[in-house]
């Protein structure tokens, strides 16, 4: 029996959650007295897990496995938990994962949970805490099969170093047609991306135009943040669809979001609701924002903006 965790990487590189899932799939293995077993995908420094409680790495190097196709991984998930006996396997919420849990909870005919933040409250029964109802609720989920399958949501958990003596072991499963081939990937590059964001700046149509958002960006820029739109702002074409988070664009768990401009409707806040802090300037004092808001500035975004970039500069200039 044992405990397997997904750990995602991108050219070589662990993302910050497949620590966090990591640090996860420790503590849930030592509530069922159990292993952890982290599975990696073409990636470098396998030692760093070790540091998260990675007892057992099964490591894959397989060019084949460069470009990220939902249904190969899925099955070179299931016939890893096969390998290990899983009991359980947890995977992170991030945009590839959002696909990979589903059909990994299929190929094993397994009990699925989403947008778990803790750990499990009891064992037997298997009890997690979800978030639901676009993250504004919460509910504690049963899983029932023998095998369960746990889709942490991000930044929930938190990065728990727990170093142990850990072993590596290679892994060569056998890869499925899967119907589907990639030609090509674009990638942005020289930008922090929204998924992997610990802060995010983001604008609305408060910023008037798209030739304003120069401001947005040199906020980022000093934050070390991914910059971000409301949805009315992708639609107009001041900024790429990419960048439009929301409950229809993409989902926004940072430790801290900052909206410029953005009134706050529903959909939008349902989107980026599971930030840990948020912080917001507008002009209109009555915008929707501010009830969901830790922070809220009521001013001139071009005033209040300037400003802000002006302080966190001499800040980190005192501080460096």
């Amino acid at each position: 029996m044992a405990v397997l965790v997904f750990a995602e990487s991108t050219e070589g590189k662990f993302k910050k959650t497949a620590f966090e899932v990591t640090s996860y799939g420790k503590k849930v293995a030592e509530q069922l007295g159990t292993n952890l077993v982290v599975l990696t995908v073409n990636a470098d420094d396998i030692t760093s897990l070790y540091g998260y409680g990675a007892e057992k790495v099964l490591k894959i190097n397989n060019t084949s496995l460069a470009t990220f196709n939902a249904k190969i991984y899925a099955d070179v998930i299931k016939q890893a938990a096969t390998k290990e006996n899983a009991q359980v396997v947890i995977i992170d919420s991030s945009s590839n994962g959002t696909y990979l849990v589903p059909l990994v909870a299929v190929n094993l005919n397994a009990g699925l949970a989403t947008n778990v933040v803790a750990l499990p409250s009891s064992t037997s029964p298997f009890i997690v805490k979800r978030k639901s109802f676009s993250n504004k609720a919460f509910n504690n989920s049963e899983i029932k099969t023998a095998i369960k399958v746990i889709g942490l949501a991000k930044n929930s958990f938190g990065l728990k170093e727990q170093a142990v003596t850990g072993s590596e072991e290679t892994f060569s499963p056998t890869l499925i047609n899967s119907g589907v081939t990639s030609t090509s990937v674009d990638k942005s590059v020289g930008k922090v991306t929204i998924a992997d964001a610990d802060i995010v700046v983001s604008g609305g149509r408060g910023l008037k135009g798209p030739e304003n958002w120069k401001m947005i960006e040199e906020l980022a820029e000093v934050l070390g943040a991914a910059t971000a739109c409301s949805k009315p702002v992708s639609d107009l074409g001041w900024r790429p669809h990419s960048e439009h988070v929301g409950q229809t664009g993409k989902p926004v768990t940072s430790n801290l979001y900052i909206a410029i401009g953005i009134s706050g409707a529903i959909q939008h806040l349902a989107g980026v609701n599971s930030s840990k802090v948020k912080v917001v300037i507008n002009t209109d004092a009555e915008a929707p924002f501010f009830k969901a808001a830790d922070y809220g500035v009521v001013g001139d975004a071009f005033e209040v903006v300037p400003k802000f970039i002006e302080k966190l500069k001499e800040f980190k200039a005192q501080n460096s």
